[in-house]
């Protein structure tokens, strides 16, 4: 099978009714309080629904039937420590075909275990993504496997593109879709179904600005590649082959987010929608909050990609968002060594209707004069408003204080 050739629409179209009844058709939702928030009219795609928690089983099952019968018989292999793994064990398991995965060793127990619950032959192999993917590519050749690749093959892509024509199907004239970009499998394909059905809305990709792949690719740009990031699931060092032309004839424009956008997009698509995503599935709504102005009035369809956060760094990722509104806070406050001195802070922030949820007391490990001590006290307030008239009736009292960095 020729993995080189361009697909086109009528392939995605193709492949969104191959699919279909094999796949979730996922909710496409109006986010009322989000376009509120942002001044956009703002449609979100729950791919976070699908079974595995990513769109990423679209493209693997459209693949998987695409294949003939003899490469059936033969099995598929991929290297993947995420949503591509799961999408391809599951859909592989359903249809009666062999998938084995290779992920790093420093893979996650709880990501090696869910992928062999779905029926895949797991093995592990190098430290990093690049020595699991040499792993892989001898491991075809030895046992004769047929490659899936994450997202540069026109099948891969084509059933990737379903997600468009459902939107196209289920809401309104957009005027924009805003779509995360990795390699690009996903963008490749709306884009081919959009520019096809709605050539008159805008297709703009979003790339983590630690990972500017595509947009190096399409603009000549050498802006460096690599670095932590909290949407792991674009960050991809290198655009697709195939991908990268599709991009190039049918994205309007590509724009890159730091990871502290990215952080309160994440943040507000928990609280304010109650919808739990991943960093990649926050980058739609983090491209409207980086550059509100152009979005203004428009009604724009996000796809909400995937939903598989680690609940630790979900967990701190709230923390801070929570610190940043001033809704939870540090103080410091310097004060003489002597009794009562505690309680007359506690006093003060009780008064103000402060809510103490920690405190600590520093004595010895502190450059303060002898007669002076330090006290640490995390409080909950309701905003900004109220902790700044916590913050102004302790100095009034005399206290020295200060806010702690998050």
């Amino acid at each position: 099978m020729n993995t080189s050739r361009l697909p086109t629409a009528d392939d995605v179209a193709a492949a969104a009714e191959r699919i279909a009844g094999r796949i979730k058709r996922t909710p496409l939702v109006h986010a009322r309080k989000l376009s509120a928030l942002t001044g956009a009219d703002i449609w979100l795609k729950l791919e976070n629904l699908q079974y595995t928690g990513a769109f990423k089983e679209r493209g693997a099952l459209n693949k998987l039937m695409r294949l003939p019968a003899e490469d059936r018989r033969r099995g598929v292999i991929a290297a993947s420590a995420g949503n591509h793994a799961q999408g391809l064990a599951r859909h592989a398991q359903d249809l009666g075909i062999h998938a084995t995965i290779v992920m790093p060793i420093t893979t996650p127990d709880v990501k090696v275990r869910q992928t062999r619950d779905l029926g895949a032959e797991v093995i592990l192999s190098g430290c990093d993504f690049d020595e699991a993917k040499a792993a892989t590519a001898a491991l075809q050749e030895e046992r004769g496997l047929i490659f899936v690749h994450p997202f540069d093959d026109p099948d891969v892509i084509a059933g990737q593109g379903a997600v468009a024509v459902e939107m196209l199907e289920d809401g309104p004239a957009f005027d924009a879709m805003i779509i995360p970009i990795g390699g690009g499998g996903l963008i490749a394909g709306m884009a081919l179904a959009v520019k096809n059905a709605a050539p008159e809305t805008e297709i703009i990709g979003v790339q983590t600005a630690l990972f500017p792949s595509m947009k190096n690719a399409l603009d000549g740009g050498e802006r460096v590649s690599g670095g932590n990031t909290l949407a792991e699931g674009i960050a991809v060092r290198e655009a697709g082959r195939i991908t990268r032309e599709i991009v190039r004839e049918n994205v309007d424009d590509i724009v890159l987010v730091d990871e502290r956008i990215l952080e309160r997009a994440l943040s507000m698509l928990m609280m304010e929608q109650k919808l739990l995503v991943e960093g990649a599935g926050a980058a739609g709504l983090a491209a409207i909050l980086a550059d509100p102005v152009r979005f203004t009035g428009k009604k724009i369809g996000l796809v909400l990609c995937g939903g598989n956060i680690d609940a630790r760094l979900l967990s701190m990722i709230l923390m801070r968002d929570l610190a940043r509104s001033g809704r939870l806070a540090r103080l410091r406050v310097k004060l003489l060594d002597m009794p009562g001195q505690l309680v007359n802070v506690a006093t003060i922030i009780a008064h103000q209707a402060g809510n103490v949820i920690d405190v600590g007391h520093h004595r010895t490990y502190s450059d303060l004069p002898a007669k002076m001590t330090c006290m640490d006290v995390t409080i909950d307030t309701q905003g900004q408003d109220h902790l700044d008239r916590i913050l102004r009736n302790l100095r009034e009292e005399g206290f020295e204080v200060e806010i702690a960095a998050y």
